[in-house]
Formats: C-alpha cells, sequence, structure tokens
C-alpha cells in the first residue's frame, strides 16, 4: 500500500469533477491545495465535513488555498450533493478509485465485526510547489478542518 510521507511530491493526477469538468493537479502548481478524502455523499460525518470547509471556504482562499473534495462517488451525485449543501469548490470523481489508490486512502476498514474496502477519511496539505506538507490520516470530523486551516496559515 502507498504511504505518502510529508516532504514527499505530490501525485499528480486528472479527475472528472462535479458539473461535468475535469481538474488536474499540475493544473493548480502554484496555489495551495487542500485535497480531502471522504468515504461518501451524503452521509451524516461527510456532510458535516463539506459544510465545515463550505463554511471556512473564505479563509482558505484569503490563504492562497484550494479546497478538493474527492471520493468514489459519481459526477452526478457530486453535482447533487454540492448544490443540496451549497459547496463553493470542487469535488472530485474517482469512481475507478486510482486517486485514492494513489493516495494510500483506500483500505481494510472494519464495522461490527465485517470487513470491507473504503475510503479512510483523510487529508493531505500540498504546497505551491506540488510538496506534501501536512498529511491527516483517520480524521476525526469536529475540529479538523479548523486544524488544517491553522497548518496552511502557518506555511
Amino acid at each position: 500500500m502507498v504511504q505518502i510521507e510529508v516532504g514527499d511530491e505530490a501525485t499528480d493526477f486528472t479527475c472528472k469533477t462535479d458539473n461535468g469538468g475535469e481538474l488536474s493537479l499540475q493544473s493548480l502548481r502554484g496555489q495551495n491545495v487542500i485535497l480531502y478524502f471522504y468515504p461518501k455523499d451524503s452521509t451524516p460525518g461527510c456532510t458535516n465535513e463539506a459544510k465545515d470547509f463550505r463554511d471556512l471556504h473564505d479563509s482558505f482562499k484569503e490563504a492562497g488555498a484550494v479546497v478538493l473534495g474527492a471520493s468514489k462517488d459519481s459526477v452526478k451525485r457530486h453535482d447533487n450533493f454540492k448544490a443540496k449543501n451549497d459547496l463553493p469548490f470542487l469535488l472530485l470523481s474517482d469512481e475507478e478509485g486510482t486517486l485514492c489508490a494513489a493516495y494510500g486512502v483506500w483500505v481494510l476498514k472494519k464495522l461490527y465485526g465485517r470487513e470491507y474496502m473504503g475510503i479512510e477519511r483523510a487529508t493531505f496539505l500540498i504546497d505551491a510547489e506540488g510538496l506534501i506538507r501536512e498529511v491527516w490520516h483517520k480524521v476525526k470530523v469536529k475540529g479538523h478542518v479548523s486544524e488544517v486551516l491553522i497548518a496552511l496559515k502557518a506555511l
């Protein structure tokens, strides 16, 4: 399994986005990027995390960062999730799981004794040169987005 560490060069990617777009990490060079992975659109924890990023979006912009959410949901599901929650940032659709695999967040999970593969909630802070500056694994939603913003401002 891939394990991305602080100081590593961020793996480039090109993904479909909500609203039928496409985005590559390379196209964002020169800007800081907050890339956060979440398990599924419209579930309680994922919705709360998205709303937290939404509520602090202006602060992330002022600090020179682009916020990107990523899951294996389809573009259509992302469009609905984004509209319902008034999200001002792009959502990446990784239906094939290549982005999740590249960042090491497609992992074996356990719930009530059952094992299955799923997305580990994780966030990567990528600097303007494309280097990983901070990594959060097994994210607990409460307070996380504020912590990411503090780390961004410390760059």
